[in-house]
């Protein structure tokens, strides 16, 4: 048995495997083209195909985007979707040439410090919020601590998490001179997607009983739930900040389509999917896996990892 954020005893056997890994986010965008120009050059993407209306694009591997161009889609406010989704580097020099392009470029974005990540925020040409970073575990930890989130140092003291990125350390992981990369790390991946949801808790039971997330902790203080495989930090971010009870974005909104939770083989694919049955959850078939919706309508795709 196994205890979590909740403090609910969750039987080992439901949980979803640790090494299941968040897919490609897929989103409704008005403007392909726009689009694709802005991850190349913006965020050194590469195109991986395009077919029509649609494109896939990452660092050369499986795709961490993919694009459904629906001319006349419009951004909405207030309503459950993505919040962001986070593109996740191997090590901070990988993310520093990432951030040293955004300046080159002189494109808006945020650096910040979360002890336990590095990060910058930025917002693509349609209004998408997309967090680039890297993992820093030797600078500090955050947990979810009597149902608040606690960030600390690791000298043990404590920090908002939410301070301005040194900068001047974070170039110090470049060697001095170097040529600009175009293209980010082959190694690049999506680490997690954060949510906009209507409910919390119902949230937070769907991605832990259904989908089977281990608990990571629910801030009711600030609105915001953790899920992960693995012990990892947060694979799945969510939060009711647009307002509780929020409505799901028209059909003809830019935003997403779905994010992909991907499982290791057949047999972990095959214990999620007898879950989300025995919850009565609706199922559709796809070419790619298997398309579920939670409570606020954001959609999952359920698949296997082929590489």
């Amino acid at each position: 048995m196994m205890q979590h954020g909740n403090g609910k005893m969750t039987d080992t056997g439901d949980r979803i495997h640790p090494d299941t890994v968040i897919g490609p986010v897929s989103l409704t965008v008005s403007d392909l083209d726009r689009q694709i120009d802005f991850q190349q050059e913006l965020l050194g993407f590469k195109l991986h195909w395009r077919k029509g209306t649609m494109a896939g694009m990452g660092a050369g591997g499986a795709d961490l985007v993919q694009f459904v161009e629906v001319p006349g889609a419009r951004q909405t406010v207030r309503t459950t979707g993505l919040y962001h989704y986070a593109v996740l580097f191997p090590d901070k020099r990988a993310l520093a040439q990432a951030v040293t392009r955004l300046f080159e470029k002189r494109y808006p974005n945020h650096p910040t410090d979360h002890v336990m990540t590095k990060t910058t925020y930025l917002t693509d040409p349609e209004g998408q919020e997309i967090e680039l970073y890297a993992e820093s575990p030797e600078d500090g930890s955050m947990e979810i601590e009597n149902g608040s989130i606690v960030v600390r140092r690791v000298d043990g003291s404590p920090s908002s998490g939410r301070e301005a990125l040194n900068l001047e350390a974070l170039f110090r992981e470049l060697e001095p001179g170097a040529p600009p990369v175009p293209s980010i790390h082959a190694e690049t991946q999506i680490g997690h997607v954060h949510l906009h949801v209507r409910d919390l808790a119902e949230a937070m039971e769907f991605y832990t009983q259904v989908i089977g997330f281990d608990d990571m902790g629910m801030d009711r203080n600030v609105q915001m739930g953790m899920v992960s495989a693995g012990g990892y930090h947060h694979h799945i971010g969510l939060n009711t900040w647009i307002g509780v009870g929020a409505a799901p974005a028209p059909p003809d909104s830019v935003g997403l389509l779905s994010f992909g939770v991907f499982l290791p083989n057949k047999k972990e694919f095959d214990l999620v999917l007898a879950r989300v049955r025995r919850a009565g959850v609706l199922m559709e078939e796809s070419e790619a896996g298997v398309l579920v919706r939670d409570p606020s309508r954001n959609t999952v795709l359920l698949a296997r990892r082929t590489t």
